[in-house]
Formats: C-alpha cells, structure tokens, sequence
C-alpha cells in the first residue's frame, strides 16, 4: 500500500507541477510531498523530474511512468466503485464548474437536484479557464477544443453560434449580406476573460479574403448585457443558438447571414485522466448529455 500511496503522490505531482499544490491538496507539507517523490526515484533508481528553484518538469522516464501509473489508479478505483456501487447510491459532495451561460443549466440542474437528491451540488459559474486539479474541482464543463491530454472528456452536446438583432435593428439598419456589410452595423463583442482576446465571429469568408474590422460599439464579458442590447435594437450580436432560443422562436431577435457563417461548436464534460468517474459524477455527466440539447 505504501507504493500505491507513493503512485498517487507521484501522479498528482506530475499532474499539478507543484510540491505545494500536491501538498496543499493531499494536506501536506511541500516537503513530504518531496521526500515521498525522492523515496520513489530511490527505489526506482530513475530520476522522475527536472527540478529548479521555480519549476519542475517530467523527464522522458517520468513521462513514461506516469502513463502507466494513471493506468493503475484508474483500475484500483474501477474496482473500488465496483464494489460500492452494489449498494450505494449516487452520494457526497460534488464541485463542478460550468460556463455561465443563462438559461441552459437551470432546469437540468433542478431536474438532477429531485433524481439525486443525497448528492451534494458545489456549482461554479465562471468564464475563466479553471485549473480541475489544483483548484479542486471535480469536473468542469467548457466549450471549444479540449487538447488537455491530463484530462478525460466526454461530448454533451453540439450547438451553433449564430448572429443575430432585433427587427427594428434591421428594419433601420438594413440586413447584412456577407461580411464586409458588417463594418457599417454596430456590433456589440465578447472579451474572453481569461485571455483579454475578443472573441471571433465565425464568418465564411472566400480563399484569398481577410476579415473585415468590425466596428467595437460595445465589449463586454457579459451574455445577459449583449442579449439585452441586441432586444433593444442597438446592435448586432454573435451568441451561442441556446442562450436566445426563446427569442428566435418569438421572433424578438431574427438570426442574419446563415449561410454565411459557421460557427458550429460543441459542449464538454472534463474531469483529470488520473480519476475514475465516480458514481456521483456519471449520473451528473449522463443527466447533463441528456437534459441540456434535447
């Protein structure tokens, strides 16, 4: 037991890049995360990291035997789960961070609250990139392309992001045809909080065209804002289909230039690849895949 104790010392490490963030998790000192570490290379006779006094990093050995490491952890807690699940139901605390998007977690959430209710929710909106591991988090779900090889995923679901105004926008403002109409619109922008970037618009453009520069008539980190601006007729917006469903569908916003953009994007559950897939966390992850795209 003291090797497999050493194993998830080793995999934490490896996973968070820190002695104090491993410490800090495990409830530790950084320095009997180090001395576990030492012991470990000692008996292997095999350095598992560079070191500096900022820093450290895998060496190709380590590199190797954290693959298989995470391998024997993942069977050790499949066989514990398989165990408990034969009397235990979904139970305990589970601390989870999701985008914060209005409108499309409120009724999967209180839907999964009745199912299962001796789970305890620890919800985090947020629109920054989260750290699963050092922050604590059981899983997190998130949008884009997920290229973290430290993390497991599994595909909740695929939306499309659209531009879209009001009628009275376009009814004063006229309707864009292709991109290059869009430099004489207000345009009402997102900031990625995380990186300060402004967000993209997925316009098709042709082989050898460049991007127009859209007016900035408003930045901002907030969905609810733009929605509530494009409502009010003073510009036009790029959202995910989900967050205005509702306004499509009762024609207060009016989605433009379809065929001239390609904004496809797809939803993700995330969770650390060192980790099985607790009871609590499959049915949260099931509950999500089938309640959020209906």
């Amino acid at each position: 037991m003291d090797s497999l104790s050493g194993i998830s010392v080793f995999v934490l490490v490896a996973e968070t890049r820190s002695f104090s963030e491993a410490g800090r998790v495990l409830g530790v000192s950084p320095s009997a995360v180090g001395k576990s570490v030492a012991r470990m290379e000692e008996r292997l006779k095999v350095r598992l990291f560079h070191r500096s006094t900022r820093h450290i990093a895998l060496t190709p050995e380590g590199e190797k035997f954290l693959e298989r490491c995470r391998r024997i952890l993942c069977e050790v807690e499949a066989a514990e789960l398989e165990l408990s699940e034969a009397t235990d139901a979904p139970q305990g605390k589970l601390r989870v961070s999701l985008p914060r998007y209005s409108g499309l977690f409120e009724e999967a959430i209180a839907g999964f609250m009745r199912q299962y209710p001796e789970v305890e929710l620890d919800l985090d909106f947020t629109d920054r990139m989260v750290d699963v591991i050092s922050e604590g988090f059981d899983a997190v779900v998130r949008t884009g392309e997920m290229d973290d090889s430290g993390l497991k995923r599994r595909r909740l679901g695929g939306f499309r992001r659209i531009l879209a105004a009001s009628p009275g926008y376009l009814r004063q403002h006229g309707v864009p045809r292709r991109a290059s109409d869009l430099r004489q619109h207000a345009c009402l922008h997102y900031r990625y909080p995380s990186t300060g970037r402004l967000e993209k618009w997925p316009l098709k453009l042709g082989p050898d065209a460049q991007a127009p520069e859209l007016p900035l008539t408003l930045v901002c980190n907030s969905v609810e804002m733009r929605i509530f601006l494009a409502l009010g007729g003073q510009g036009i917006v790029c959202l995910p289909d989900f967050t205005i469903r509702k306004e499509l569908a009762a024609g207060r916003l009016q989605a433009v230039m379809e065929d001239r953009t390609r904004g496809n994007g797809t939803m993700w559950a995330l969770w650390p690849a060192s980790r099985h897939a607790s009871p609590k966390l499959r049915v949260f992850i099931d509950h999500l895949a089938q309640h959020l795209f209906p």
